[in-house]
């Protein structure tokens, strides 16, 4: 057994039974997939969390990082009852260019930033301390980490198509030849290697033995657009590769659902998530983005919910027809009026996260196949510096990502009435068995 390995497999044993019993017995505490229901040991696990996608920079000891106010987020988080973190475990550079999280973890080819993998092992020890779990996601179909189109950029030798210029269909068929392209893949398979076989430098816990992540997760709202049959065999090569890497976690596929395009978008829920490696469903709703809602016709509003509730019981119907799990990992709302201000009012928000949350409260208070829900996104003690305007390096991470106007979708630490409704249904969730 190589030394690195010994010593790793000592440090897990001496940290976990010192420091955190759930370490001891990791097998006892992963979260397990039984039917259409999440377990730890015996018991169901249901939850209310969070997206904090910026998790793996602010935990970063280089200077772009800032570790203390991780700790204020995340006690702040837990405080209310948020145990549960969809965050990025991956980004991809170069660190000039627009539209995305920077530093990133790779900034060239193969060459991996250290400040942001420690990092990540700081984020992920200090949700340990306060018995979280994470959703580790290790790509994207968009832009704002790099992702799938850098990956394309990488080994084309091409330019990235960004949709302020060329426009979204132009960008998103460009992110899909990805699929197709095996050395793209070949540099995010090394990603992902990386990242799955990770020891943690901290706690010196490989992360395959780490109970604090939930799952695994191939990307974020992976679509098959004009590359449908490359897109439904890389999920199915990459849940069966990353398992072989960890036998222990559960894997997803990170995908939108439906979609409101379902034939552009070629997602196909039902076929990617019925592979035997995924282990359960996830989906999203925008209903602005879906052009269900128009902040500035609060009309509107009644029937994009009535449309975000149907959409909900589609893909728990979807889950159940499959005998597996599902997971509501994204929805928001804009501030009243659409104002992109910290001030302004979330009267609309609060009424829509009740309805999304009282939705799913109902569904696992019957037993369906939906387990848990992630809102978009905690932006905490941060604040934009341009509401409205795009994020840049040396501002505050927000719950906007960097390509998105910033304060469009963010949950303030200040956004009192919002957290209190937050609260509630996260203590009535976790609650329930």
């Amino acid at each position: 057994m190589k030394l690195s390995r010994v010593v790793a497999l000592l440090g897990m044993i001496l940290f976990g039974t010192w420091c955190n019993p759930t370490y001891a017995q990791p097998s006892n505490y992963f979260v397990k997939v039984r039917g259409t229901q999440f377990t730890v040991g015996d018991r169901p696990y249901h939850f209310l969390g969070t997206n904090l996608w910026y998790g793996i920079n602010l935990g970063s000891p280089g200077p772009s990082g800032d570790r203390p106010r991780l700790i204020r987020e995340l006690d702040r988080l837990a405080a209310m009852g948020v145990k549960n973190l969809r965050v990025m475990a991956a980004s991809e550079g170069p660190n000039n260019a627009p539209y995305r999280m920077l530093p990133a973890l790779q900034p060239m080819p193969g060459v991996f930033d250290q400040n942001l993998l420690a990092g990540l092992d700081f984020l992920l020890t200090e949700m340990a301390k306060r018995d979280m779990r994470a959703i580790m996601c290790l790509g994207n179909f968009w832009q704002w980490s790099g992702g799938f189109p850098q990956y394309v950029s990488w080994v084309e030798g091409s330019e990235i198509p960004y949709p302020e210029k060329f426009g979204w269909s132009t960008f998103e068929n460009y992110s899909a030849r990805f699929y197709a392209n095996p050395r793209a893949v070949a540099l995010y398979n090394g990603t992902v290697d990386l990242i799955v076989s990770r020891i943690n430098s901290i706690t010196l816990v490989p992360y395959s033995l780490d109970p604090t992540i939930m799952a695994w997760e191939l990307a974020n709202e992976p679509r098959g657009q004009n590359q449908y049959e490359a897109y439904v065999r890389w999920v199915a090569y990459t849940a069966s590769r990353i398992k072989h890497l960890d036998p222990h976690h559960l894997i997803t596929t990170g995908s939108e659902g439906l979609t409101a395009s379902p034939d552009t978008t070629k997602t196909n829920p039902e076929v990617i998530h019925a592979i035997p490696g995924i282990d359960y469903l996830t989906f999203h709703i925008w209903i602005q983005n879906f052009g269900w809602y128009d902040p500035s016709n609060p009309a509107s509003y009644e029937g994009a919910s009535k449309r975000a509730l149907d959409y909900v019981e589609y893909h728990v119907n979807l889950a159940a027809k499959l005998g597996k799990p599902a997971v509501f990992e994204e929805f928001g709302l804009a501030r009243d009026g659409g104002n992109f201000a910290p001030s302004a009012t979330t009267e609309t928000r609060d009424r829509y996260y009740q309805t999304m949350f009282e939705s799913t409260l109902n569904n696992i208070s019957q037993g369906r196949a939906l387990s848990g829900v992630n809102f978009w996104a905690w932006g905490g003690e941060a604040r934009p510096t341009d509401p409205g305007g795009l994020w840049r390096p040396g501002t505050p991470y927000t719950g906007d990502p960097p390509h998105e106007p910033q304060g469009w979708y963010s949950v303030y630490d200040h956004d009192l009435d919002t957290i209190e409704i937050i609260k509630n249904y996260a203590a009535r969730i976790s609650g329930t068995h």
